[in-house]
C-alpha cells in the first residue's frame, strides 16, 4: 500500500496498479514496481508501514479503523486500542437504553462457542446414534461396550467444556482456554482439551 504525501499531508493512498498525478507530472504505474524507495520519497510516494501492535484476534475482539500518519520520513498506519466482544449473552437495546419487546438475546462469545462444541459432539455422535436406535427396537440386541464407552466419553467431555467455558472470566481467559500450545517433545494440546478418538 502506498500513500500520496503533498505539503507534509497525505493526500491520496494509490493502488499500485496504475498510473498517478503528483503534483503536475504524471507517473507511470511502474514506481510502485521498478522505483526504489528513496526515488519514490523524493517525489512524495512513500510505502505505508503498518503497526500491527494495537491489532487484536477479530474472533474475540473488535478492532479500530487504522489511522494513517505521515512523520519522521515515513508514512505509518496504526489501530487504536482493541475492544474485547462481550462474552455473556445481553438483551438487545432500543434507542434509549431498554430492552427491545419481545425480548432480543445477543449472543456472546461463551454461548457460541458452546454452541459450536455442542455441534462437534452432535456431530461425533451421530455416526453411532443407529446403534442405539437399533437397540431400542430390536429385542435382544444391546450396542456394543465400546460403542456406549464412547458416547459416553463424547458426552462427559461436551459438558466439561462447558464447564470450563462458563468459568471464564473474561475474554483473555476464553482465549487461553482455547489458545493450542506445542510442549518440547512437540505435542499440541490446549487448555480445553479434546473429545475422545472416534471409533471406528
Amino acid at each position: 500500500m502506498f500513500a500520496v504525501v503533498e505539503s507534509g499531508s497525505i493526500t491520496s493512498f494509490p493502488k499500485g496498479n496504475k498510473g498517478i498525478v503528483v503534483g503536475d507530472v504524471k507517473h507511470p504505474k511502474t514506481i510502485f514496481t521498478l522505483w526504489t524507495e528513496a526515488e519514490r520519497n523524493a517525489i512524495g510516494v512513500y510505502t505505508v508501514e503498518l503497526n500491527k501492535t494495537n491489532k487484536k484476534d477479530e474472533k474475540f475482539y473488535t478492532n479500530t479503523d487504522i489511522s494513517y500518519a505521515f512523520g519522521s520520513g515515513k508514512v505509518t498506519g496504526s489501530y487504536g486500542t482493541a475492544t474485547a466482544k462481550a462474552i455473556a449473552d445481553a438483551n438487545a437495546k432500543d434507542e434509549n437504553g431498554a430492552d427491545l419487546d419481545p425480548v432480543v438475546v445477543i449472543k456472546g462469545l461463551k454461548t457460541k462457542y458452546k454452541e459450536n462444541f455442542n455441534r462437534e459432539a452432535a456431530g461425533l455422535l451421530a455416526p453411532t446414534d443407529w446403534y442405539v436406535v437399533k437397540a431400542t427396537e430390536v429385542s435382544g440386541y444391546s450396542v456394543p461396550s465400546a460403542i456406549t464407552t464412547y458416547r459416553a466419553a463424547v458426552r462427559t467431555k461436551i459438558n466439561a467444556m462447558e464447564t470450563a467455558i462458563d468459568n471464564c472470566a473474561n475474554v483473555d481467559a476464553l482465549i487461553t482456554l482455547l489458545t493450542y500450545t506445542t510442549d518440547s517433545d512437540g505435542v499440541s494440546s490446549r487448555p480445553l482439551g479434546e473429545f475422545p478418538d472416534e471409533v471406528v
